[in-house]
């Protein structure tokens, strides 16, 4: 019994330890991340600094990420043959998009932009929820997924 207790508390140590390790901000340990941020972590609303590269995927829907001034940003949303992502869209003008790269995958959309201005944008993208019917008399489902990150420029 008391190896079980031991084997426990080494796997919650473990599991502590990896709650508090997200890349993408600077925790005042001079390590520095080269202003990057991981596709999980927003950087910081208010009082800190915006990073110099955000790599974004559809995991990242909901989320706001700031962006210094130069800095870019790219995502790429998985799809299929089935339920393809739209292009994605941006409004206003504090991006520039740039080139993305190739999509390889059907269904897939790549973006890539350049923060060109202070201000804010939204990157918007949607994809069926449901396969459209592949045979007659299967059922057909009319719902949207919608993707959308909204992007700070300093």
């Amino acid at each position: 019994m008391r190896r079980t207790t031991t084997v426990a508390l080494a796997a919650a140590a473990l599991l502590l330890a990896g709650c508090g390790s997200q890349s993408g901000g600077d925790n005042g340990s001079g390590s520095g991340d080269n202003g990057k941020v991981s596709p999980s972590a927003s950087a910081p609303s208010s009082g800190g600094h915006c990073v110099t590269h955000v790599e974004l995927t559809a995991a990242d829907n909901g989320r706001t990420v700031c962006l210094s001034k130069g800095g870019e940003l790219r995502l790429t949303l998985d799809g299929t043959r089935s339920r393809p992502w739209k292009p994605v869209a941006a409004s206003g003008t504090a991006l520039k998009a740039i080139n993305a790269g190739f999509v390889l995958q059907p269904g897939d959309a790549s973006a890539a932009y350049q923060a060109v201005a202070a201000g804010k944008a939204e990157l918007t993208s949607s994809r069926p929820l449901c396969p459209e019917p592949t045979a007659p008399g299967q059922v057909s489902c009319k719902g949207i997924e919608e993707w959308k990150v909204t992007v700070t420029v300093n």
